[in-house]
């Protein structure tokens, strides 16, 4: 399953072959509201149009909308405001899929999820009256766009290492230790641990590993999302770790050890969540991100190596999920040290080697032709014929 999604994403961004590509005319379709994009793309459905509010809309949630197979975006936030280069409005627009910008636009106020709409141009229509009106981001002015955020990088840039200086003093505990975490039933001691987030490579960073998590047999760590998308991968989960509020009825309940991140004052809106579907958790007060205390928790409970799938290294990445600093993330990858290796990594060094499986069928290939061989030479099978009279002698049969 995993596989086909990520043939047909790459494919959508080589080339417009979706079905709303080079459609300049009015899109009709039913409408799927949702202010939180991640959320919204688990209800969509081929031909919907999708109704979002995202400011900054980022690579990770465009990839999504593009598999999803929608036929248009219309987003009530701004897709770019310049803070920073987005690459998500230009990988909408390379998929073929109409973005429409109309920021404050009352839709979710006039509409109702599933309702058949019309978007002509940058117009939504119901019923043939107009509810709103905005501008279409075309495949020309995005990568404009992008051009002149990218040449203003240095100014992101100043802001998040002063913002990441500023928070390093509050985020201390996770240099120190000071991180109590509970007991698990999972025994992550001498074990590899494969911890999934959903991040712009997650899928091609779980197609290359397919061989380690075979061979090796990794417990695997979702982190929210990320436990989707270890399912989708045809694998289950063995802990998820996170707020609780992307991931999945499904991956809750597929038996995995989960553990609510929960902010260091306590509260823990994830718990409600899990409480309503019956579920039993743990709890992990601490400051930072989900992705910090999977990886902490795994390294505080002596993994033998933490890989990394989907995780956050550059700039535009953090800025992509809106982070304004990387403090937490710094502090924890100075503690975890050269136990925490990203998955890219893992796929140049991991060699799997042949398979008895693959050897036995190579053994058999040989064997049969050089049977062929001996067969179809009359010299060589009257040479045959006299070693084994010979070895029939040698044997006294």
């Amino acid at each position: 399953m995993a596989t086909s999604v990520s043939q047909r994403a790459r494919g959508l961004l080589r080339r417009p072959s979706h079905p709303a590509a080079g459609r300049q005319g009015p899109i009709a379709g039913p409408a799927r509201l949702g202010r939180r994009t991640k959320e919204l793309v688990r209800r969509l459905a081929p031909g919907d149009i999708a109704i979002i509010d995202h400011r900054d809309l980022d690579r990770v949630a465009a990839e999504d909308l593009v598999v999803r197979g929608v036929t248009a975006v219309v987003n009530v936030g701004t897709s770019s405001t310049g803070r920073y280069p987005n690459a998500g409005p230009l990988v909408l627009a390379r998929a073929g899929v109409r973005l429409v910008d109309a920021p404050a636009a009352p839709l979710f106020e006039e509409l109702r999820d599933g309702e058949p709409i019309v978007v002509d141009g940058g117009e939504v229509h119901r019923n043939g009256t107009m509810l709103a009106s905005g501008r279409v981001l075309g495949l020309a002015e995005c990568e404009r766009q992008l051009r002149q955020h990218r040449e203003r990088i240095d100014e992101a840039l100043a802001a998040f290492a002063a913002n990441t200086v500023e928070h390093i003093r509050d985020e201390g505990e996770l240099l120190t230790g000071g991180i109590e975490f509970p007991r698990t039933r999972t025994r992550f001691r001498d074990r590899h641990v494969l911890i999934v987030v959903r991040g712009p490579t997650h899928r091609r960073d779980l197609r290359v590993l397919r061989a380690y998590i075979a061979d090796v047999r990794p417990i695997l760590v979702g982190v929210d999302g990320g436990a989707d998308v270890i399912r989708e991968a045809g694998l289950r989960p063995d802990v998820i770790v996170g707020d609780m509020d992307s991931a999945s009825d499904e991956a809750l309940a597929s038996g995995a050890e989960l553990i609510v991140h929960a902010y260091p004052d306590g509260r823990a809106p994830g718990r409600e969540r899990l409480q309503r579907l019956g579920l039993d958790h743990l709890v992990v007060s601490a400051v930072g991100t989900s992705q910090d205390v999977a990886m902490l928790l795994a390294y505080e409970s002596g993994a033998a190596l933490i890989v990394s799938v989907g995780a956050h290294f550059n700039l535009v990445e953090f800025l992509d999920r809106s982070r304004e600093g990387m403090s937490s993330t710094f502090l924890t990858r100075l503690r975890i040290g050269e136990v925490l290796v990203d998955a890219k990594g893992v796929s140049r060094l991991y060699n799997r080697g042949a398979s008895g499986r693959l050897l036995s069928v190579f053994l058999a290939a040989s064997f049969a032709l050089i049977v062929v061989v001996i067969v179809s030479t009359p010299s060589l099978s009257n040479l045959v014929s006299l070693l084994w009279l010979k070895l029939r002698l040698l044997l006294g049969f």
